[in-house]
């Protein structure tokens, strides 16, 4: 597993999307900056960015037990977290496997379950439609060559049939115990705004917030601004000190 550890302070956790890399965050966060915040970690997922995939196979499940081990191998117990859409969906089986390893976290662009808009997507998702353009972004992501980009979209394609990875129920999610800010594009084409509200309505101490004339993973271009600025003191509202003269 590839991952880059940066900074001091109180850990944060940045999850990337599905087909992405951890260095997607340089166009979201001045990396820097937030390093001098907080003490960064930033793994490449499974099969992507630097990292391998053995079994061939990919699950958010699986992703989110493989960053279980990261932090117990980096010593860290409870970090807080943002995961976008793939990211975001392995926070979900974070928080629900093991809900105390997990302070407080902002998924992005992640659902309960795939719908029928999003699995019609991901079964168009085939190598031979790319363009030139789209192979160059993602070799500029993948060191391990071609075939793993290739392995990467051939298992974006098997996700249009699973039915047991993304699978969550009002209950399991209830379990959740991070205090939880869930974020969505009004217009996103994958998964639409109602299924946000379902894990808003699911997870106990949630907090909601559809962006207006925005697609899918909110976070980037003109929603840059406004996304860190809300997501950042969603986080803090957990380290701060109390204010003088408070409880």
């Amino acid at each position: 597993m590839s991952y880059e550890v940066r900074g001091h302070g109180e850990p944060l956790l940045l999850l990337h999307g599905f087909t992405g890399a951890g260095s997607d965050w340089r166009y979201v966060f001045d990396l820097d900056a937030l390093a001098r915040e907080f003490q960064l970690i930033i793994p490449d997922l499974r099969g992507h960015g630097g990292s391998t995939n053995p079994s061939g196979t990919l699950t958010m499940r699986q992703c989110a037990l493989d960053v279980l081990a990261l932090l117990d191998q980096l010593g860290i117990e409870q970090p807080l977290a943002i995961g976008l859409s793939f990211g975001g969906n392995t926070l979900l089986h974070l928080a629900t496997l093991r809900p105390q390893r997990v302070r407080r976290m902002v998924i992005v662009a992640a659902t309960p379950y795939y719908p029928t808009q999003a699995r019609k997507l991901m079964a168009a998702m085939t190598e031979e439609t790319r363009s030139p353009a789209e192979w160059a972004e993602m070799r500029g992501r993948h060191v391990h060559g071609d075939e793993q980009i290739r392995a990467l979209w051939r298992i974006g394609r098997g996700f249009a049939d699973s039915y047991d990875d993304m699978n969550f129920t009002g209950p399991l999610l209830s379990t959740i115990v991070a205090p939880t800010l869930v974020v969505n594009g009004d217009h996103d084409p994958l998964y639409p705004p109602e299924l946000s509200l379902e894990l808003f309505r699911s997870i106990p101490d949630a907090r909601l917030w559809i962006v207006p004339n925005a697609g899918h993973g909110p976070i980037f271009g003109e929603h840059r601004e406004p996304f860190v600025r809300t997501a950042l003191a969603f986080l803090h509202e957990g380290t701060r000190p109390p204010a003088a003269g408070g409880p």
